[in-house]
């Protein structure tokens, strides 16, 4: 039986990239499968998993060698990312998060000072990275939140007030990109401006610990702001031009999402094509029988798909060319796959894709939130369809 992950090396990888791809999946294989099943019943964030991580180069894939990084391209990060997803989709978005939208803003963003101080920690795993975005009542339309920043000294300081909502690696993160509204009088995304706030910040704590219906080996937590002061050299970009940042990071964090997807994809796939060919019915593998013959042919033409799509979003960005559609059109797909292909490989299990016993059904809770976090499939639509309609993308 042959993978269809096999065929990545058609999409003109290169012998790095293959070669890490590589060195992940045999890892992934050995330290993270056989324990997924344990950690998501235990709800186990395993933090040595990182520092093993972070040995072997991937805490900064794609950051550069001068920032202790590995200094590899991001397509080199997504397929990590795809193939830690693979063997437990909790390890792949704790790691998405650190990078794309922890480390890599900062990179991008921040003044040498900055990058100097707060990039290295979190390449060498010595920080793991969150991004503190969401509110209780501004998910999708993230530019209405409520945590303020009060400018003091005459701006030489502020103090953070408010309460982030779903918030992964907050309980063991070391730093938080925060967003926080610093202009009075505004109420949308105006006036929003982006923070460095280390971890053990004063007046900086965690609040409730979500209890998920998957990623159980994540972290994700409320974190609140209670007068957290800062000073004016943390402010990452300019003032009240935060949300630019946010929405950029995004752009290339949903990519990372869609390869969250497809990992998840590809492990239910693999899945019901061995139990396909290991289970009998009428005398006969069930893969015989055309019923599920079709449905794995169906399955596998989608997870192509969806990587052609994930790798081209991912090759454009790391060629620095735009990328806000096709990583919409990306995640949009890929997370759609994620849901349909895990939910059909329970059906091919049947009543052994209910159990336990196997892994399908985890992969199925895993899989739905790859629709809703980083841009639900409804604003990945409308991002697309302003697109083409000649619209502003925002």
């Amino acid at each position: 039986m042959t993978s269809t992950a096999d065929s990545a090396a058609q999409f003109d990888l290169a012998d790095h990239q293959r070669e890490v791809r590589s060195m992940v999946r045999d890892f992934a294989a050995q330290r993270i499968a056989p324990n997924a099943a344990d950690w998501d019943r235990g709800h186990v964030f395993d933090r040595s998993l990182y520092a093993e991580l972070a040995e072997l180069g991937l805490m900064g894939v794609c950051v550069p060698e001068e920032y202790d990084g590995a200094g590899m391209d991001f397509l080199s990060y997504v397929l990590v990312v795809e193939e830690l997803s693979r063997a437990d989709a909790g390890v792949g978005v704790t790691m998405a998060v650190h990078t794309s939208a922890s480390t890599l803003p900062i990179l991008h963003w921040g003044t040498d000072e900055q990058k100097a101080e707060w990039v290295p920690p979190l390449a060498r795993g010595e920080r793991i990275g969150a991004f503190a975005l969401t509110e209780s009542g501004s998910g999708s339309d993230a530019g209405a939140m409520l945590t303020r920043a009060e400018a003091r000294d005459g701006g030489a300081s502020f103090a953070i007030s408010g309460t982030k909502q779903w918030i992964t690696n907050g309980g063991h993160a070391g730093s938080f990109i925060t967003f926080a509204r610093t202009e009075e009088g505004t109420t949308d995304a105006r006036g929003v401006s982006c923070f460095l706030v280390p971890g053990d910040a004063a007046g900086l704590s965690v609040g409730r610990v979500e209890e998920k219906m998957g990623l159980n080996s994540s972290n994700t937590v409320d974190m609140v702001y209670d007068a957290v002061e800062v000073d004016a050299s943390q402010l990452l970009g300019e003032r009240s031009k935060g949300f630019r940042i946010a929405m950029q990071t995004l752009d290339g964090g949903r990519i990372t999402i869609a390869a969250q997807a497809l990992g998840i994809a590809q492990a239910a796939f693999d899945l019901a094509a061995k139990y396909a060919t290991e289970r009998s019915s009428f005398g006969k593998p069930i893969g015989a029988h055309q019923g599920v013959a079709f449905k794995l042919a169906e399955m596998s033409v989608e997870l192509e798909a969806a990587r052609a799509l994930t790798y081209r979003a991912a090759a454009r960005k790391t060629a620095g060319l735009t990328h806000t559609v096709e990583g919409a059109q990306a995640k949009l797909f890929a997370s759609g796959v994620a849901r349909r292909l895990t939910g059909e490989a329970i059906q091919v299990l049947g009543g052994y894709g209910y159990s336990r016993e196997f892994p399908a059904e985890r992969y199925y809770r895993d899989a739905k939130i790859t629709e809703i976090y980083e841009g639900t499939s409804e604003i990945q639509k409308l991002v697309i369809a302003r697109k083409l309609l000649g619209l502003d993308v925002r």
